[in-house]
């Protein structure tokens, strides 16, 4: 029943979402993210412990939860929105916020397949609209979600924008031999088989797949990060890292990402527990 209402929900965000024009849409979302900081909320209170770790003592928690919640708001906003936003115009804005570039064109001048590795900060369906509109379809993977009918909802979402949720590793690397892309969130281990880093000076665990991937296929491996910016989005793309040694390229990436983060932290939505033994 849970995920059925949950499913509903979905469903009612983006189909309810496009028809709003942008300015009651952008104050219905913040009030929403405004609402949940206020009852303390189970996610609030460890997106806090997360920032409370990134920021360091000296930072404005509460100023920054509050950001940080309008933030992953816009994002949802954003998501549900993005059928009724006018594509070219939300790519052009991108690239107007692009840093990097230079870095995935030499790679795909080389032939080569690219691996972007990306936290959850920004709007990371965003800058793959941007992606898909200059260099074609490409990658992604996916989490199965409950239940299927919503998690189908996804993949469509996203195929609208070019991005192909793949079925699996195999299609992940016969995408990346062919010179593909793929993009990959990299900033948390869900399946229990990463490598453990050090992450804002604790352990965490770090997915070994986008070096793996990488080092397998002879792929690029691009760190990258997304940022809200007032009038648009922000993408900065990273140098290739070395992927020879996995766990030497497992912690390079985490220092990468970490770097982003820290630049970033209102638009880091992280919600869940990145820390071992975390309170």
């Amino acid at each position: 029943m849970k995920e059925r209402l949950a499913a509903a929900g979905y469903a009612a965000a983006w189909a309810g979402t496009p028809l709003l024009p942008a300015r009651i849409g952008d104050r219905a979302y913040r009030l929403g993210a405004d609402a949940a900081v206020a009852r303390q909320t189970a996610g609030v209170r460890r997106l806090r412990a997360n920032l409370a770790r990134v920021a360091g003592p000296q930072a404005d928690l509460d100023a920054l939860v509050r950001a940080g919640m309008r933030s992953y708001a816009r994002y949802w906003r954003e998501l549900f929105g993005l059928a009724g936003m006018d594509h070219p115009r939300v790519a052009h804005l991108v690239e107007l916020g692009l840093r990097g570039r230079v870095h995935l064109d030499a790679a795909r001048a080389d032939g080569r397949g690219v691996v972007l590795a990306l936290p959850h900060a920004g709007n990371w369906d965003i800058a793959g609209l941007w992606l898909a509109s200059r260099y074609g379809r490409f990658a992604a993977f996916a989490h199965r979600l409950r239940p299927d009918s919503l998690y189908r909802r996804f993949v469509r979402a996203r195929a609208a924008l070019g991005i192909d949720i793949a079925s699996g590793p195999r299609a992940l690397y016969e995408r990346l031999r062919a010179g593909g892309i793929v993009c990959l969130i990299a900033d948390r281990d869900l399946n229990g088989g990463g490598l453990e880093v050090d992450f804002f000076g604790a352990r965490s665990r770090f997915p070994t797949g986008p070096v793996r991937l990488a080092r397998a296929t002879g792929a690029a491996l691009l760190p990258a990060g997304c940022w809200f910016t007032p009038a648009g989005w922000g993408v900065r793309i990273h140098p290739p890292l070395p992927v020879t040694d996995i766990t030497a390229a497992t912690q390079a990436l985490a220092d990468r990402l970490a770097w982003e983060i820290a630049a970033h932290p209102q638009d880091w939505h992280m919600l869940g527990r990145p820390w071992h033994g975390a309170p």
